[in-house]
């Protein structure tokens, strides 16, 4: 098992090990994903795909773009 600190600015250093296995390093982003009884998963974000999210907001802005959308999905 690996283990980190915690320093009082809350941050930690993620062991080798743990580095390696997950590919991750300088700039990479890591992801948290709180389960049940206090376990977690921790995995390394993949790189985002600008292409992709301009073509799906396309999508999305001109479906859901409406006073009635507006009203009805406001308040999320």
């Amino acid at each position: 098992m690996n283990a980190s600190k915690v320093t009082t600015k809350g941050q930690v250093t993620i062991p080798k090990e743990v580095r390696e296995r997950l590919r991750v390093g300088a700039g990479d982003v890591i992801a948290y994903e709180f389960l049940e009884n206090g376990l977690m998963v921790v995995r390394k974000m993949e790189p985002f795909d600008a292409g992709w999210h301009r073509a799906l907001s396309t999508t999305l802005a001109d479906e859901w773009n409406s006073p009635e959308d507006n009203e009805a999905f406001g308040d999320l």
